[in-house]
């Protein structure tokens, strides 16, 4: 798990200009959930980015998810975003 993250920061640092960025993996906390699957994680994206904040909060998040559209189609099934 943890070069995947790593692999996510280093995809998501040289496509968007970013001060600071923590990749926080919370699947455990959605184990029993129905929608749960066991092979996709569950992310939250805490980012710090003058470029994202220069965009509308829609627009910041698209380029994120372009960013990372192929782990969204197979390796992540939710991904919470936090910009600053």
């Amino acid at each position: 798990m943890k070069t995947f993250i790593e692999n996510l920061e280093k995809k998501l640092k040289e496509n968007i200009n970013i001060l600071k960025i923590e990749i926080i993996d919370n699947s455990e906390k959605h184990k029993n959930h129905k929608s749960f699957v066991k092979n996709k994680v569950h992310l939250m994206l805490k980012i710090k980015s003058d470029e994202l904040k220069s965009l509308s909060q829609i627009e910041a998040h698209r380029k994120i998810m372009k960013v990372l559209s192929t782990e969204m189609k197979s390796q992540i099934h939710a991904l919470q975003i936090k910009i600053e």
